[in-house]
């Protein structure tokens, strides 16, 4: 018998709008107050520094809304769980239009950012059809990419600053569903169990299919380790030999899988 086609995960679209805005909120309020000696310190983002990673943060929604202002393209062209995986086609672009970006007053930059998201977004429908780097997608469906956006780089601002800047729950929630969709989506089968409590749980790679009891071959982390493992912030053999990860079974391994996005 073949496997039941898995459904594909819905979100709702306007928890996703606050959320991409509060984590958003978060940021600012860290960035506005970090010093110039904090801001041309290094990030693990090769030769970015705070600054240019600060800015790149405003990318995440000044995009939906420089997007919203085009026409709305006649179909859709990429799915959601499509996109992690196309992310890294844009990786030279992206870092040349970081560099573009004024960053000589970062308050006036996120709060301009802020409020032309709010009033862009403000009774659009999550169906609207925008244009990306990588094809059309439903609004609904980018704003759940934008808290990849910022859940991962404001964990890249923690590791430079160790700022502390909080997760929106709904932000880090919709984050680790998406990546751990991809993943399931990349490696499909039901040989393994993926746990990424309290937010996940998907079943991939192929090999025999789990049923009933306790599966054979299961992987267990936190979110944001899974998150480092997904987008490359991590190393698998590093997570397991510090017991941020657990895997149990012959086929709970995922380093070959990983990572998803860069």
């Amino acid at each position: 018998m073949p496997p039941a086609k898995k459904r594909t995960r819905s979100y709702d679209s306007a928890r996703t709008r606050a959320a991409v805005l509060a984590q958003f909120r978060h940021v600012r309020e860290a960035v506005t107050a970090f010093t110039p000696e904090q801001l041309d310190g290094p990030t693990r983002l090769g030769e970015w520094t705070v600054r240019e990673l600060a800015a790149h943060l405003t990318m995440a929604l000044a995009t939906v809304t420089r997007r919203l202002a085009e026409p709305e393209p006649p179909r859709r062209e990429l799915a959601l769980l499509d996109w992690p995986l196309a992310t890294v086609t844009e990786a030279a672009r992206i870092d040349e239009d970081t560099r573009a970006i004024d960053t000589a007053d970062l308050a006036a930059l996120y709060g301009e950012t802020a409020a032309r998201y709010e009033e862009a977004v403000a009774d659009v429908p999550g169906e609207r059809l925008i244009p990306t780097r990588f094809g059309a997608m439903t609004l609904a469906d980018f704003l759940v990419t934008r808290t990849v956006e910022l859940v991962v780089h404001t964990d890249d601002l923690n590791a430079a600053t160790g700022a502390g800047i909080p997760c929106d729950r709904q932000a880090l929630a919709a984050c680790t569903r998406l990546l751990a969709d991809a993943l399931a989506a990349k490696a499909p089968g039901g040989a393994v169990e993926v746990r990424i409590p309290p937010y996940a749980v998907v079943q991939c790679v192929e090999g025999p299919r789990h049923t009933r009891g306790t599966p054979p071959n299961v992987v267990e982390t936190d979110p944001l380790t899974w998150i480092r493992l997904a987008t490359g912030r991590a190393e698998w053999a590093t997570e397991l030999d510090g017991a941020r990860v657990a895997a149990s079974g012959e086929r709970a391994d995922l380093m070959d899988l990983l990572p998803l996005m860069g």
